[in-house]
C-alpha cells in the first residue's frame, strides 16, 4: 500500500492582498477517479504573478485560500479505485483546465472553453505544493525523451502551439507582437512548422535579441511608431499574412492589425488589461481579416502536437528557462521575474535525490 504523509508544503494565497505564504496543509486524498501527483518542478507564469501582486484581475477572480500554480511535472503517488489509465510511479504532467463534461463545448470536443471550467491555481488548488490532485482524464504521461524541465512547461508551450497551429503559419509570413515567454515559444514553433519570414516586436531589446535566437528573421522595437510600415516593406509591401498577438498591449494590437495584409489571419492570445478600441472597418472588415480568439489548448490535440514537436527534436525551448530555485526560495524567483531579470523560472518542489 502506498504511504502518504498527512501534511505537505504549499505556496498559498491565504487572504486577499499582495504576497504569498509557504504554509503546511493536509495532503489531499484521491477520490475514485482522481490521481495524486508528487510534484517535482512547477513553472511560474504571468497568472501566478498577477495573483501574487493581487492586481485588479486577481482581486476580481481569486477566492482565497488557494494554492497557486498550474504548470508542473511530477510522479503519480496514488490513484483512486476507478482509475485505469495511470499507474503509480508514472511521470506525468497535466491539463490545467478541468471541464464540467456536460456543457456543449465539453461534449463537442472543446473542453478548453467549457462554460464552467475550473483552472488549476485559479479556481482550485494548484501545483506549487508537494502534492497535486487531478482527474484521471487531465493527467498526461510524459514521453521519456522529454526532460523534466521541459515537461514542467508543456502547459504554456501548449498555449503557443495552439495559437500557431490555429493560425496556419506554414509557408506564410508571420508577425509576432510581444516577445515574452509564450511569444518566444511561438516564434520557435512557427520556425519548426515551416513559416516563411518571421518578424517580432517588443518594447525591450533583450527580448528582441532572444527572438532572433529563437528563429525570428527580423525584429522591431514596439516603441517605434513606424514599425508596421517596416513590416510591410519586408513583405512585398502587403503586410504579414499571419498575426500572432501575444502582448495584450492595446497599442501592439492596433499596430499589429495595421501590419496585417488583406485576407490575413490574426490569432489573439494576449490579454489586455482594459478594453481595446479598433478601427474595425479598415483593420478587419474591409481587409477581410480572419480573427481567432485563442484560449488555452485543445484538449487533447494540442498536447499530442507539443509531444510530437519535442520528441522529434524539431523544437528546442530550453534556452527560455532562466533558472530553477527551491520552493522555499519562491520570493527570489518572483523578484527576478518582476525585475525582468529572467524569462522562465521553475520552482523545484521535490528535493534533489
Amino acid at each position: 500500500m502506498t504511504f502518504l504523509p498527512e501534511r505537505m508544503r504549499a505556496l498559498r494565497k491565504e487572504t486577499a492582498g499582495p504576497g504569498l505564504l509557504l504554509a503546511e496543509i493536509p495532503v489531499p486524498r484521491p477520490g475514485p477517479r482522481d490521481v495524486l501527483i508528487r510534484v517535482r518542478y512547477a513553472g511560474i507564469c504571468g497568472t501566478d504573478r498577477h495573483i501574487q501582486a493581487w492586481d485588479p484581475w486577481a482581486a476580481s477572480r481569486i477566492a482565497p485560500p488557494l494554492t497557486v500554480g498550474h504548470e508542473f511535472v511530477g510522479t503519480v503517488a496514488a490513484v483512486g479505485e476507478a482509475v485505469r489509465r495511470v499507474a503509480v510511479g508514472a511521470r506525468v504532467s497535466g491539463e490545467g483546465h478541468i471541464g464540467c463534461g456536460a456543457c456543449e463545448p465539453c461534449r463537442s470536443g472543446n473542453g478548453h472553453i467549457c462554460e464552467t471550467v475550473d483552472i488549476l491555481g485559479v479556481d482550485r488548488d494548484g501545483t506549487f505544493a508537494d502534492y497535486l490532485l487531478l482527474p484521471e482524464e487531465n493527467v498526461w504521461p510524459v514521453d521519456p525523451a522529454i526532460p523534466d524541465e521541459i515537461a514542467a512547461i508543456m502547459d504554456p508551450l501548449g498555449n503557443a502551439m495552439h495559437t500557431v497551429m490555429a493560425a496556419g503559419v506554414s509557408g506564410r509570413s508571420v508577425l509576432v507582437t510581444g516577445a515574452g515567454v509564450i511569444g518566444l515559444m511561438a516564434i520557435a514553433i512557427a520556425r519548426a512548422a515551416g513559416a516563411g519570414t518571421i518578424i517580432a516586436t517588443d518594447v525591450e531589446e533583450d527580448r528582441l535579441a532572444q527572438a532572433r535566437r529563437m528563429g525570428a528573421d527580423a525584429t522591431f522595437p514596439a516603441t517605434d511608431p513606424g514599425w508596421p510600415d517596416a513590416v510591410r516593406k519586408l513583405t512585398a509591401g502587403e503586410g504579414a499574412q499571419v498575426l500572432l498577438e501575444m502582448s495584450g498591449a492595446p497599442s501592439a494590437i492596433r499596430a499589429g492589425f495595421r501590419a496585417l495584409r488583406n485576407g490575413g489571419r490574426a490569432a489573439l492570445l494576449g490579454l489586455p488589461s482594459r478594453p481595446v478600441e479598433l478601427d474595425l472597418p479598415n483593420d478587419i472588415i474591409f481587409k477581410g481579416a480572419t480573427v481567432l480568439g485563442i484560449n488555452g489548448r485543445l484538449m487533447y490535440a494540442t498536447w499530442y502536437q507539443v509531444e510530437s514537436f519535442l520528441v522529434s527534436g524539431r523544437l528546442d525551448i530550453a534556452p527560455l528557462i532562466s533558472g530553477i530555485v527551491p520552493l522555499a526560495d519562491f520570493a527570489d524567483a518572483f523578484r527576478r521575474l518582476d525585475e525582468r531579470d529572467a524569462l522562465k523560472v521553475l520552482l523545484r518542489v521535490e528535493p534533489p535525490g
